[in-house]
């Protein structure tokens, strides 16, 4: 298996997973696919439905690693990553209402969907590195989990430095603290100045500057890196299989901001899983909604909310989508993309849109509408919802089909956000037992202005220091 650039100038070679696992976004500032979607049989697919869910992952990234890492290899990682998870099944899926499924995916240590890619990146990068001989420096941005989730799957590893930014004073204290509360030397928290998206801005910048770059071993962990869809896709196709495919079609609906998750849904169905429609749950910082009910694309100013993982105006992993429907062409994708950087505007033509509004719909909520939703499925299903899968279901909801099963993606655990939580069902959302005591533990991180020199001084710094 290879992959290419959706920009064009870095597909001259032949790249193997584990390239661009270590580089994670490539230096024409693109992002890396698949030259080809692997295939699955019916045969297969049944065959999947009686693996354990490490597995069924092992067996899925086989296909993308063919020719770079082991299926034997590829168990062992996935068989360690899963192991620690506080639920039986991993990704459990409940049902809500009739028809409407909850998968839970926060079951793991940090309470957040991105446990189920971060825990197996750890293992793959450990795997790569001292397969290599390498050392590398991760710099990611999170708008919430991100961080915490990469910090758990990398802090204290021996050749991994890892570097996260957040927005200042705009994620929830307990997803603040789950970054800020990890003490291990390899571990720097930058608090930024500025938004989510001028966190990602800066990463993007950074791998843009080759001397940089070079001079640190720069590498990414957050949904620019290929390996996390591609992590992303197993829990996708577990969930359709518990609920009949591949005989049956299934709908997905996605609380979305970077575009990462509900991508890896359509990667699924890109490689046979039957799926009728890809639903977008968003907040007031509607970005994917106005473009996928009118081809609007602009970007806005991003506006603090109850669901602070969605407070995002430019969507990372769109990128790929765009590559996809533009029927693969890197040069007018990388125009459009240069386009977009420079007026904030995606000029996204009318055919590919056509295309892309073949397979999503969109909806939105904004904070009054999100305590609703909670409150709806709390008092009707006694089902308790984070705001971030509260949207989720409700869009689920809005749009879901008499006869095709609707799997919402549960993103986080309510008791990450326990004043939302308290608000709209008068429950008190406690943490579990591990992380009982967060707030009172000790905090480190720096705060620096949104200045890409001083976050660039910061970040050598605390490499030369390990």
């Amino acid at each position: 298996m290879h992959y290419r650039s959706t920009r064009g100038t870095d597909n001259h070679s032949a790249l193997l997973f584990s390239h661009i696992l270590l580089s994670g976004l490539a230096p024409d500032g693109g992002l890396y696919l698949p030259t080809s979607w692997p295939q699955i049989s019916r045969e297969t697919f049944n065959h999947w439905r009686g693996l354990s869910y490490p597995d069924l992952v092992a067996e899925i990234l086989s296909l993308f690693t063919a020719g770079d890492i082991e299926l034997d290899a590829l168990k062992a990682m996935s068989r360690e990553a899963y192991k620690n998870f506080s639920h039986a099944a991993i990704v459990p899926l409940n049902e809500v209402e009739t028809g409407l499924f909850s998968l839970e995916l926060f079951h793991g240590p940090t309470l957040a969907f991105k446990d189920m890619a971060m825990q197996m990146l750890g293992q793959l990068f450990e795997y790569v590195l001292e397969r290599e001989d390498r050392y590398v420096t991760i710099v990611g941005a999170t708008s919430g989990d991100t961080g915490s989730a990469a910090i758990e799957a990398f802090k204290g590893k021996k050749r991994v430095n890892i570097v996260i930014l957040h927005p200042l004073g705009r994620t929830s204290e307990v997803q603040r603290r789950q970054m800020t509360t990890v003490l291990d030397d390899n571990v720097l928290n930058i608090a930024i100045e500025g938004d989510f998206d001028n966190c990602q801005d800066m990463v993007k910048a950074m791998f843009a500057d080759s001397n940089f770059r070079q001079s640190v071993s720069l590498s990414a962990v957050n949904s620019i890196n290929w390996a996390r869809i591609a992590c992303q896709i197993p829990y996708y196709i577990r969930s359709a299989l518990t609920l009949g495919a591949p005989e049956r079609a299934v709908s997905f609906a996605v609380p979305t901001g970077n575009f990462g998750n509900i991508l890896a849904a359509w990667a699924a169905g890109q490689m046979g899983l039957p799926i009728r429609k890809l639903q977008v749950g968003s907040n007031k910082n509607d970005i994917l909604t106005r473009f996928l009910l009118s081809n609007d694309m602009s970007v806005q100013v991003v506006e603090p909310s109850l669901s602070p993982s969605m407070d995002i105006q430019v969507s990372s992993n769109f990128e790929r989508l765009l590559f996809e429907m533009l029927e693969q062409d890197p040069h007018r994708c990388n125009a459009i993309m240069q386009e977009f950087r420079q007026t904030g505007r995606m000029a996204v033509p009318h055919d590919a849109w056509e295309k892309i509004r073949e397979n999503f719909n969109a909806t939105c909520l904004d904070d009054e509408q999100t305590i609703q939703a909670m409150r709806h499925f709390f008092e009707n299903s006694h089902y308790i919802a984070d705001p971030h899968s509260a949207i989720g279901l409700e869009a689920g909801r809005q749009f879901k089909e008499a006869d095709i099963a609707m799997i919402v993606a549960a993103t986080a655990h309510p008791a990450k956000f326990p004043d939302a939580v308290k608000k709209a069902t008068g429950q008190d959302a406690a943490l579990p037992p591990h992380l009982a005591d967060l707030f009172a533990r000790q905090e480190r991180f720096i705060t620096l202005p949104n200045e890409l020199a001083a976050v660039q001084n910061a970040i050598k710094a605390h490499v030369q220091n390990q």
